[in-house]
């Protein structure tokens, strides 16, 4: 017996390490379109640019480090006019929802507009001068992750303004399925603008390029539009993405679990905010102990000052050592609100972050989770016949 242990370890292990060897040749191929810079410098030589931008805009140098795509324009000479920042702000580093100020980067001395505090979209005046717009921001694939309305945004404000947008192409971690419901119009917000899965499987060049195809953009002004690919990547290309691209994303595990976790955030559960640990676990102090005998206690952290039920103790279940699933899983969702006392849901911010009026109604009245995905299911493959048109690797 303890023969055939230690045979099943090396096996395992074998099999680890050539997992290992196989993403690090890929990730060594793959080039993210900011890498580029024979594509895109030819098109902003001698105009002055607008870059929206945040820590993850970044230039990938061989022995693994990283030069800010800021540093590499200013080094061309490139002569950039703003810089246009995200939700959790230019460093990367605010707490979700909360309002990012406008000022000067300390570094560079340029001017940083806020695309989260007074204003979400650019006006005319924050526009004046810009002759093409560079957007590069890593995203993970998932609607209500903001950072696709910012882009939806910017892509609208350049257009009414006559600005040629330019997208720098990064590798989506979510992007080897499309699952969840899809936005139902009455639910759009900056957690989502248009009708896509939860998941669309999509990278956030592919994103723009159906944005502008679909003329979901609310302007009547047309676009320029032009994209800048991914080298040696396809949808199913393992990807680790070097730098958290928000907060409270911290590592790959906590990205994988994102669709399904983020669900949480609208209701009265915690999702692992709060601790070393976002996204990685749920709890409430209202979940049966019984039946959940893990426990924690959100604290005010960077990036979480205000967790929901900070300072309190929560029981539910630890997923760092659970695989995430290739999909949208309720499982968690429904077994929570059937074992826990109080209300559950907060109605206007659960439809705005599932997308659907009805799924809460779906949960209440006891429907199994199979019952409620194949609800979904017409939704999602007509968008997959959109998605189609718009891709750009295999």
């Amino acid at each position: 017996m303890r023969y055939a242990n230690c045979f099943t370890f090396k096996n395992r292990l074998f099999a680890l390490i050539t997992t290992l060897i196989s993403v690090f040749s890929v990730s060594a191929q793959l080039q993210v379109g900011a890498n580029r810079t024979e594509s895109y410098l030819p098109l902003i030589k001698n105009k002055s640019v607008g870059v929206v931008a945040n820590a993850t805009s970044v230039i990938f140098k061989p022995n693994t480090t990283y030069t800010h795509l800021i540093d590499s324009l200013l080094a061309h000479e490139v002569h950039i006019r703003a810089i246009f920042t995200p939700e959790h702000g230019f460093r990367t580093d605010a707490d979700a929802g909360e309002a990012v100020a406008s000022g000067v980067d300390a570094k560079t001395g340029i001017n940083l507009i806020s695309l989260y505090g007074e204003n979400k979209k650019p006006g005319l005046e924050q526009l004046e001068g810009i002759e093409t717009l560079l957007f590069d921001i890593q995203d993970v694939g998932v609607r209500f992750y903001t950072y696709i309305a910012t882009l939806q945004l910017v892509m609208e404000a350049a257009a009414d303004a006559g600005i040629k947008v330019i997208v720098l192409d990064r590798p989506n971690p979510n992007a080897s399925y499309i699952d969840g419901p899809v936005l139902q119009a009455e639910n759009a917000s900056f957690l989502g603008f248009t009708p896509v899965p939860l998941v669309y499987g999509m990278t956030i060049g592919e994103y723009a390029l159906m944005l502008k195809g679909e003329g979901w953009l609310q302007t009547s002004k047309p676009l320029d539009l032009t994209v800048i690919e991914l080298q040696q990547y396809t949808h199913q290309t393992p990807y680790s993405l070097p730098i958290k691209p928000s907060p409270n994303l911290p590592n790959d595990h906590a990205i994988a679990w994102y669709p399904t976790l983020g669900l949480f955030e609208g209701t009265e559960m915690n999702a692992g905010r709060g601790t070393a640990h976002p996204f990685q676990r749920f709890g409430s102090p209202d979940l049966n102990p019984d039946l959940y005998d893990f426990s924690y206690t959100p604290m005010a952290v960077s990036g979480a000052q205000y967790p929901k039920h900070k300072g309190a103790l929560c029981y539910g279940l630890d997923l760092r050592n659970t695989p995430a699933p290739k999909r949208v899983s309720l499982e968690y969702l429904i077994t929570s609100y059937r074992n826990y006392s109080g209300d559950f849901f907060r109605p206007a911010s659960f439809a705005k972050h599932s997308g659907r009026s009805e799924l809460q109604q779906q949960i209440e009245s006891g429907m199994s989770e199979q019952a409620i995905r194949l609800s979904w299911n017409d939704e999602i493959e007509a968008f997959k016949r959109i998605r189609l048109k718009y891709l750009r690797y295999p």
